[in-house]
């Protein structure tokens, strides 16, 4: 059976990759490249082996989280739908089964917070994983003074951890934010409808969802 490494190492995953994260550029947005998309294939891969989901499992999750943004190739716009008929073609060609495919493009089409929906655990770790990826290191713009929201926010955390808890009973996001660029409520502004979905994800894998921000819990 094709692994993630075997995704990773895929030319045209790559390319695809590196053309929706140009897109995604001209529009102004923050990185979606290849740390954006390793780290959630990580972390979504990681919360399920945490919580002793089989191998195989693991595995689609994270392929499900390095192929989850491929859609912004296509158009900002419903990029999570338009990446799970991307991925489709993709693992169907690779020789992926229909189970498998399916897993993983339902996973893919349910990460958007607009649209999307934890459907099971396979989707359930990949939003977790995707809306927790807040960091300086995805601003682009080095003009401090002309950031957006977006910018600041993301400037703003120094630190952030996705963890699950030894009892295996909760999954906190912890941050740590630099006030100096962004204020706590304008990271609710922009991402409030993100940590609802995280709650909704962590509640299908039969977890608490907890937001920690400078070591005061908010959610």
């Amino acid at each position: 059976m094709l692994t993630f490494e075997d995704i990773k190492n895929n030319e045209d995953v790559s390319t695809y990759i590196t053309k929706a994260d140009e897109s995604l550029c001209a529009l102004g947005f923050t990185e979606h490249s290849f740390s954006h998309v390793t780290r959630t294939a990580e972390d979504a891969g990681y919360i399920l082996e945490t919580l002793g989901y089989p191998e195989r499992d693991v595995e689609l999750a994270k392929i499900s989280g390095y192929l989850h943004d491929i859609g912004n190739l296509v158009n900002r716009e419903d990029h999570s739908l338009s990446g799970a008929v991307m991925a489709f073609r993709i693992l169907d060609h690779l020789g992926f089964s229909a189970a498998e495919i399916a897993t993983i493009t339902t996973a893919i089409g349910n990460h958007d917070e607009n649209t999307g929906v934890p459907v099971n655990h396979v989707s359930a770790a990949l939003i977790l994983a995707d809306k927790s990826d807040v960091r300086r290191s995805r601003v682009r713009n080095e003009d401090i003074s002309s950031f957006d929201i977006h910018d600041r926010v993301n400037y703003s955390v120094r630190k952030s951890l996705l963890k699950v808890n030894e009892e295996k009973t909760l999954v906190k996001l912890k941050l740590t934010v630099d006030t100096k660029y962004s204020s706590v409520m304008d990271y609710f502004e922009i991402f409030l409808g993100r940590m609802k979905m995280c709650r909704k994800a962590a509640e299908k894998l039969g977890l608490e969802f907890k937001l920690i921000i400078n070591e005061q819990q908010l959610i």
